[in-house]
């Protein structure tokens, strides 16, 4: 558990549960003060990765071609129909390449493509894509291929998950990654709310809800994973969460790497990293350097 208290937190808790762009805003704008600035000169922007106008990542950080410093890839949430890896006049999400940057590593936020237009598996396929583009580029850029870690958020974790758990890109992810985050993602669809989102990128067809599931592969995967839920996430990643830890639970015999994030909602937990309140990253930095190290 994550402690949390104080009138910051109070703050969140009055923003309720229930997710939307209100909610998001108000987080921006509680932490968005506490963000420092970042030093545009350690940054290379819209790198591509592949051959859609989406596949575009930004890199933060790197030593030279000698560093060999972990590579920390941050997803972004949105619903699976939107979000990007930078918000204009904002320092989201450009605060998780920065702080990754500020452990010594090289950093890496990405976008990625969205529903409708490409529907499941097409998250997946696009980790897949990053991740062999890292593999092959990140040295010259001062990361070691040999030490990624994946971090997504809502949508974002989800896609890790599915990389990480999901029918054939399991055993690639296996071979390709040191480690996975996933902050409040979905990872059993039959059991998952159905929202006009979610039909989006799933669609509608029950038959193929449990081959687009990553929960059976997340409990027997042996990419070390670490996990999160909010306080006031929504009910839905709730139940999500819960069902996750009693199959790992059932089929290993002890709970994931997990933690409950108190006095948080689904989005400021990512909004909180790098600021002079970030509690989260602590946690990060820890598995990172013990799934690296």
């Amino acid at each position: 558990m994550m402690g949390a208290t104080g009138p910051l937190h109070d703050h969140i808790r009055a923003l309720g549960t229930a997710f939307s762009a209100a909610q998001v805003q108000a987080s921006m704008a509680l932490f968005g003060p506490l963000q420092p600035a970042v030093d545009e000169a350690m940054v290379r922007r819209d790198l591509s990765y592949g051959p859609d106008p989406r596949h575009r990542l930004d890199l933060f950080g790197g030593g030279g071609t000698d560093a060999k410093q972990p590579v920390l890839v941050f997803l972004h949430g949105g619903g699976f129909v939107g979000g990007d890896k930078g918000v204009p006049g904002a320092p989201f999400y450009n605060n998780v390449g920065a702080w990754a940057a500020a452990q010594g590593w090289l950093g890496v936020t990405a976008t990625y493509r969205l529903a409708p237009d490409h529907p499941w598996p097409a998250g997946a396929q696009d980790v897949a894509r990053l991740v062999g583009w890292l593999k092959l580029e990140a040295r010259r850029h001062g990361g070691d291929p040999g030490r990624i870690v994946l971090m997504g958020q809502s949508a974002g974790a989800t896609h890790v998950a599915s990389y990480v758990g999901g029918q054939g890109f399991a055993d690639q992810a296996a071979a390709s990654i040191a480690g996975a985050i996933m902050l409040s993602g979905l990872y059993d669809v039959p059991s998952a709310a159905r929202n006009p989102y979610q039909d989006a990128y799933f669609g509608t067809d029950p038959a193929r809800f449990a081959a687009q599931s990553s929960i059976d592969g997340l409990t027997t995967t042996s990419v070390p994973c670490l996990f999160t839920v909010a306080e006031n996430d929504p009910a839905d990643f709730q139940r999500q969460a819960a069902l996750l830890v009693a199959r790992r639970v059932a089929t290993k015999g002890k709970w994931p790497d997990f933690h409950w994030l108190e006095g948080h909602n689904h989005i400021s937990p990512v909004h909180q990293i790098h600021s002079a309140v970030d509690e989260l990253g602590p946690v990060l930095a820890r598995f990172v350097a013990r799934v690296t190290g």
